[in-house]
């Protein structure tokens, strides 16, 4: 299996605050004691093998993570009782990735948020998101 050296998801025994809560043959559900502050329940799908983006995982990646997401499903509507979520992957530097391993957000979303009912579009349908084209 390829891992890179310095990267926080090839090595996830390194880092004491990150939790294994699940996972299936080639990824992990990730959970980080410290992203639970603000986003209760969040936690990342991400595959075992190191994979830049998610353009480059294998069908079978691709696979197990939807298999493994039903389980943090299960386990956050128990735990958490979200009234939504946000579910996505970023793709680059432009789109906030800056550990270039591939992960897959689950983040609950819960109707009491000062935010609830925006979502990723929020943002970037701001006026002040407008490309400038000369």
């Amino acid at each position: 299996m390829f891992h890179e050296e310095n990267c926080p998801f090839c090595h996830t025994d390194k880092d004491k605050d990150q939790n294994i809560i699940f996972e299936n043959e080639t990824c992990y559900f990730l959970q980080h004691n410290k992203e639970q502050d603000v986003l209760e329940g969040c936690g990342v799908i991400v595959p075992k093998k190191h994979h830049a983006n998610a353009f480059e995982l294998t069908k079978e990646e691709w696979n197990d993570t939807y298999e493994l997401l039903q389980s943090p499903k299960g386990y956050l509507e128990q735990e958490f009782s979200p009234d939504g979520y946000t579910l996505g992957w970023k793709v680059g530097e432009v789109s906030n990735q800056f550990i270039f391993h591939s992960r897959f957000y689950v983040i609950p979303r819960y109707d009491d948020e000062p935010l609830a009912g925006k979502g990723v579009r929020y943002w970037l349908k701001h006026p002040e998101n407008k490309r400038i084209k000369e």
